[in-house]
């Protein structure tokens, strides 16, 4: 079947600038006469020419409302820009962590590798008609695309002036697995719908031990409940959690994806996750009948994980940190050792003590995937995480909430092998966070997010905050005023990063206040939403008495909760008297 290139005549659009995940903006806004098509082709002239021409791509994502005919223009524009094949997930569908297995794990039948992929997601916000869309570019080694590349897709959306189109290509079945040949001026163009289960799978037969975990999931005594929150994720779910590891049917809540995943927020945390978190005996009611030993959440494209034991929330800054501490026992993957571990900056100290004390490499970045990238790529990390969620190692390039599931199983499994069997009470999640800590010392640790701010009145907090720093003796004095059982903050900045690996440096990443005793209050604006400003104000206490690392977070949290609202006048900046979210 052969197709035609028309070239068609556009003009810049404002507001296409990329952050650290990519372009989200309502669906609406996407579906503005060449908005999507500027996107791709200012994509595609930031890549040198062997990233193009004749290059296989993927075109995937969460399957989103708006995914399906989205997929349809890119495969379009990729036949007229010259790439020779795009490989396209069954129905739309591939997590992003699978998308970054596939670039580097895949071979299609004539030996050929992906370059590189368009992601369409907008990973933890809404989907549906009046709800949100994104895309982003990952390179070759299955990370995001650098700064240096997506600078570039800015500076060509604000010139761009026209852009190929194979308009006459006819729109490929991707319900059906297969591929469609075309012929173009260039050549042949190949268009392959397949399952991307069955890359990600193997990979994380690879990495985990399958009958290990089997083994514990079929103990009478283990209880299980995977939510997907109708995301991706539930492409997945079914495939590793049932088929492979023999998981009963009834373990899966909201697996079925869909486009507007079925009305909630796809964002795994306590305050969304409203069905798990029920049933996981954490809701305001009880429920009625016995929690499952253990519970896990995925968001809207399978990135992120929330992990829940019995009526137990583990926060992701100690979830990072013991898998750590227990990734060269219990996962196969690590037998030889960790070669480092990274978190985000705002992400609770937890995983420092882990690594100071067995001497692992530790590094600390800006938020944004691409900085742990460059470590592994670099091969001088093995495990990393960040506080959003986020939890993942160098077997890919992105953060992966299936493998994070799969790790928390591998430890109870290792911790429980002599306990499957017989009376004895299995080790649960609560008992292995609570020897962590007992171990290391806990970090208490909030962070309160302040949802779709008046952007003007976001900055103007952030400076004042800044300004404040310029006197360290007079921020004790306000600290001292409001709440005198805190400690003096020894230091404070706006964190800097200079990358190890390429020397590049990151500035005006978030603010921070560093107090004596290791508290710290950080302060950041998240590029996550697609419109206002989201300003999120993160806490934390360290704890190395172990008669005091029993006590509630709140509690423990409440007076350098008071001295971050009073310090940062929150009320009076953005009009809020509390926070949208807390987790």
């Amino acid at each position: 079947m052969a197709f035609k290139v028309t070239v068609v005549s556009t003009s810049p659009i404002d507001g296409q600038k990329p952050g650290t995940s990519g372009l989200r903006k309502k669906v609406k806004v996407f579906k503005q006469p060449n908005y999507l098509e500027n996107f791709v082709q200012a994509t595609f002239n930031a890549l040198t020419p062997e990233k193009v021409k004749g290059a296989t791509l993927v075109v995937s994502g969460d399957g989103r409302y708006y995914s399906k005919d989205a997929v349809q223009i890119i495969i379009k524009m990729a036949a007229a820009n010259g790439v020779r094949r795009v490989w396209v997930g069954k129905n739309t569908l591939m997590s992003t962590p699978a998308v970054s297995a596939v670039i580097r794990e895949r071979s299609g039948a004539d030996g050929s590798k992906a370059t590189g992929a368009f992601i369409l997601t907008a990973s933890h916000n809404p989907g549906g008609p009046t709800e949100d869309f994104g895309i982003k570019y990952n390179m070759e080694n299955g990370g995001p695309a650098p700064e240096s590349i997506t600078d570039k897709i800015y500076e060509n959306t604000k010139t761009i002036k026209e852009y190929p189109i194979a308009e006459d290509l006819p729109n490929v079945d991707i319900s059906a697995v297969g591929v469609t040949s075309f012929e173009g001026p260039e050549g042949k163009f190949d268009v392959e719908v397949f399952d991307s289960a069955d890359e990600y799978v193997k990979l994380m037969k690879s990495i985990f031990d399958f009958e290990s975990i089997r083994k514990l999931l079929s103990s009478p005594k283990f209880t299980f409940c995977y939510d997907a929150l109708h995301g991706v994720a539930g492409a997945y779910a079914h495939r590793i959690f049932v088929e492979e590891l023999g998981a009963q049917e009834s373990a899966l809540l909201n697996c079925v994806p869909k486009e507007d995943f079925g009305g909630g927020h796809p964002d795994p945390n306590l305050t969304y996750a409203k069905e798990l978190v029920a049933r996981m005996g954490l809701g305001k009611s009880d429920t009625g009948g016995e929690p499952p030993e253990f519970g896990a959440a995925a968001d809207g494209d399978a990135d992120r994980n929330m992990i829940l034991g019995k009526r137990f929330f583990v926060t992701p800054s100690d979830s990072v940190a013991i898998i750590a501490a227990n990734a060269i026992e219990a996962i196969p993957y690590f037998c030889s050792g960790l070669k480092g571990v990274a978190r985000s900056m705002p992400t609770s100290a937890a995983l420092d003590v882990v690594a100071k004390s067995l001497n692992l490499k530790f590094f600390e970045v800006p938020t944004g995937w691409k900085f742990f990238g460059n470590l592994m790529d670099a091969g001088m990390c093995s495990v990393c995480g960040e506080e959003s969620f986020g939890t993942g190692s160098d077997h890919i390039r992105e953060k992966d909430g299936i493998w994070a599931v799969l790790a928390w199983m591998s430890i109870l499994a290792h911790k429980n092998k002599d306990s499957i069997d017989g009376d004895t009470k299995l080790v649960t999640v609560e008992d292995i966070v609570r020897q962590h800590w007992a171990t290391y010392g806990r970090h208490y640790y909030t962070r309160y997010d302040y949802e779709n701010v008046d952007a003007g009145k976001a900055k103007e907090l952030m400076e004042h905050l800044v300004k404040l720093q310029s006197s360290i003796p007079e921020v004790n004095k306000i600290v001292k005023g409001i709440r005198s059982d805190v400690a003096n903050v020894s230091s404070a900045d706006e964190f800097e990063y200079k990358d190890p690996v390429d020397g590049s440096i990151s500035k005006h990443q978030g603010i921070r206040y560093l107090f004596e005793d290791g508290s710290r209050l950080v302060f950041r604006l998240s590029g996550t939403g697609s419109e206002g400003a989201t300003i999120r104000l993160y806490i934390e206490q360290y704890e190395k008495d172990a008669s005091k690392i029993g006590r509630e977070s709140q509690e423990a949290l409440s007076p350098l909760v008071e001295i971050a609202l009073k310090l940062s006048k929150m009320d009076e900046f953005t009009g809020r008297s509390a926070p949208t979210v807390i987790t």
